[in-house]
């Protein structure tokens, strides 16, 4: 019998329209062009503001939308949906849900999948293991985060890095041996101590205090978290190439989560690789969570062709982060 694989068939992806610049933070915090793009490799990011729309599922619904018109499809095939987020429009009520019944997935059950900024990551895991199983087909899953609504745009740490954004895919059966090959993901919890957001959660609960406090935007221990995450993300990668027996020379692309180029140019040494094979555009969006693979996917569709190896890596608040090893399954 021939083996299932789960490859991705189709990419959509969103970006608001809303153009935030280094140069216009500048005049919010103390802070300069030249010290952002030195430091990150940020040179603008996008938020969602409310003229245009409203919430993470806003964003969610036309990358996924985005994703059905390249595919031709019926919305009322989809097996699953998973948003992958940081930023849900709400708690209890699932976004993922919601998405799945403005895009017409009546046959879909949906939910949501936090990781932080492993969550499309693992998210990739998850939607594989539906499709390996054959129990089902066609699974739609978004990476969408609207980070500017847990950022304190007084706080320079954190303001400068982040932006909002949605991509999706859609991950169906493969007999070729192409898709998703191999995966080696990682958490150790002890890492919310220095990247995370104390209130909304059930140990601080809103109140005047807590939001006066502001409690409800994410903080980060910056060196802490940069020195963790420059160690892992390439400890993972490595060790995906070495378990699959390949080299730098074997894969096409490095498709690394975009938090810092520092830290994507340390992945990219460690693996041997190119740095003409690693995607980027933290210049154009910053760090925009559980949406940086999906929107790489976006906007570097037309390079890939049928059989490319990609090496993907994130890391995320929690901590968690990990690696993924895919052959593409289309030109």
């Amino acid at each position: 019998m021939t083996k299932i694989s789960a490859a991705i068939t189709a990419v959509g992806g969103y970006v608001p329209q809303f153009v935030l610049t280094n140069k216009m933070l500048e005049d919010m915090v103390d802070t300069n062009d030249e010290w952002i793009t030195s430091r990150t490799g940020i040179k603008e990011r996008r938020v969602l503001k409310k003229e245009e729309g409203e919430g993470t599922s806003f964003m969610a619904i036309k990358a996924a939308q985005e994703v059905l018109e390249k595919r031709d499809l019926d919305p009322a095939e989809i097996d699953l949906v998973i948003v992958a987020t940081a930023t849900p429009d709400s708690l209890v009520a699932s976004t993922a849900a919601f998405v799945a019944s403005e895009i017409g997935a009546s046959n879909a059950f949906a939910y949501d999948l936090l990781a932080a900024c492993s969550s499309f990551l693992f998210g990739m895991s998850t939607a594989a293991s539906f499709i390996e199983a054959g129990r089902y087909k066609k699974v739609l899953l978004v990476g969408a985060d609207k980070m500017s609504s847990i950022i304190d745009y007084t706080d320079r740490t954190t303001c400068i890095i982040f932006g909002d954004g949605a991509g999706a895919v859609l991950f169906e059966p493969n007999m070729e041996g192409l898709g998703l090959q191999d995966q080696y993901l990682r958490a150790d919890g002890k890492g919310r101590q220095f990247l995370g957001m104390e209130g909304g959660g059930s140990i601080m609960p809103a109140t005047a205090e807590s939001v006066a406090n502001k409690k409800h935007f994410i903080f980060q221990d910056g060196k802490t978290v940069f020195k963790f995450a420059v160690s892992n993300m390439a400890d993972v990668a490595e060790r995906i190439l070495k378990r699959n027996g390949l080299t730098g020379d074997d894969v096409a692309w490095l498709v690394p989560h975009q938090a810092n180029k520092r830290i994507i140019d340390a992945t990219a040494n460690r693996m041997g690789l190119d740095h003409a094979k690693v995607m980027m555009n933290i210049q154009k969006y910053g760090n925009t969570t559980s949406a940086t693979l999906p929107l790489l996917l976006h906007d570097y569709e037309k390079e890939l062709k049928k059989g490319d190896n990609l090496v993907f890596a994130a890391f995320g608040g929690g901590f968690t982060w990990g690696s993924i090893y895919l052959k593409w399954a289309y030109n």
